[in-house]
């Protein structure tokens, strides 16, 4: 059985999603949370699906002897980034080559890299009056949203549409994808 390990700093929202979605599967299953905030409400929805969440602060990430052991010592196969906004070390990227992926707001390449997370992502999309925006799943490397692209799925922008109604419309495309591109990905793997 495959073991995951979600990433995130948020609300974890797409973590719950993905935690759902994969509960029943025989062939993998998501055995921990990592968070960075240690009081982001990610912390919550793991423990009320009692899935075991770990804080940890950026010191001990880039640590080799603190997260990267962890991950380690639970045998994880594979690590989602749901929402998490720090770039991954390169420690851990070594360590799990194409065994990372990240979900990103927008159509990659166009508003990715640092800053661009969230809201800022629906803003830069909607002043640019885009006709449309969507969801890039891809690897994580070392730079942010640079990782080769698995997959992306579209959504149209109207003339009305505020940066808040698209994020609405990305939020659906990220929990209708995400766990299945996931659950793709893993089932490709030796």
């Amino acid at each position: 059985m495959k073991k995951i390990a979600i990433f995130a700093s948020g609300s974890g929202s797409n973590a719950e999603n993905i935690i759902t979605v994969i509960a029943n599967r025989q062939d993998m299953t998501v055995d921990s949370v990592f968070c960075n905030v240690p009081d982001a409400y990610v912390l919550e929805r793991a423990k009320k699906l009692r899935v075991p969440a770990f804080v940890f602060n950026r010191k001990e990430l880039n640590d080799p002897a603190h997260v990267l052991r962890q991950l380690k010592e639970r045998g994880i196969d594979f690590i989602v980034l749901a929402g998490f906004l720090w770039l991954m070390p390169p420690h851990i990227v070594a360590e799990y080559p194409n065994r990372i992926v990240n979900i990103h707001p927008a159509l990659l390449p166009a508003y990715g890299g640092k800053g661009m997370y969230g809201h800022h992502v629906h803003e830069a999309v909607i002043a640019a009056k885009e006709k449309k925006s969507g969801i890039t799943i891809h690897y994580v490397n070392q730079h942010y949203d640079e990782g080769n692209t698995i997959f992306q799925a579209c959504c149209d922008i109207t003339p009305e549409d505020t940066p808040d109604t698209l994020a609405q419309k990305v939020h659906a495309l990220e929990y209708e994808h995400f766990p299945h591109v996931i659950i793709e990905t893993i089932s490709t793997l030796r």
